[in-house]
């Protein structure tokens, strides 16, 4: 993964899928060399849900509720549900993480399509909870603001399941 501290232009499409794409290669690069008993150990007491895979698991359906679900207006087919709002976390344990990583990394390139084929300041097709129609340009900075935070989880949980520290 290389540090990304200027995107290669300045105008704020680039800027914003740059920072966007180095969130995802850095949760991708904190899964390096993880063992499949790791991804699934979840260390702190108060969060069992917490895990490595159920980390990416999140990620890649965060993803998928707000570019398909939210912009896009398409059905949730998300795994939650009223019962269960935090499944994608819970579930994640019954896949190998590799395949968790290759299907983050596929949708991200599916994703990135997405956005150049759409302008910043196109509207979601459904409202946010205060019923305010988020523009792309919102919903880039929140899923970057999403992933950076989730990073710092996974370089914590790297930490203690296995030692292994983050940069």
């Amino acid at each position: 993964m290389t540090r990304t501290d200027t995107p290669p232009a300045w105008d704020e499409r680039t800027q914003l899928t740059t920072f966007l794409d180095y969130a995802r290669d850095t949760a991708r690069a904190k899964c390096e060399d993880v063992s499949a008993e790791n991804a699934r150990k979840a260390p702190l007491p108060g969060s069992p849900l917490m895990t490595v895979s159920g980390l990416i698991n999140h990620l890649r359906w965060v993803e998928y509720y707000w570019f398909q679900v939210v912009f896009l207006g398409e059905e949730d087919e998300g795994p939650w549900t009223d019962e269960d709002p935090d499944r994608e976390m819970r579930i994640a344990v019954d896949f190998p993480l590799p395949d968790l990583l290759k299907e983050y990394a596929e949708q991200a390139s599916r994703y990135r399509e997405l956005v150049a084929a759409h302008d910043l300041d196109t509207k979601a097709k459904r409202t946010m909870r205060d019923g305010v129609r988020a523009d792309l340009r919102w919903i880039l900075l929140h899923l970057t603001e999403e992933t950076a935070r989730h990073n710092g989880h996974l370089d914590i949980l790297r930490e203690l399941v296995d030692g292994t520290t983050g940069v």
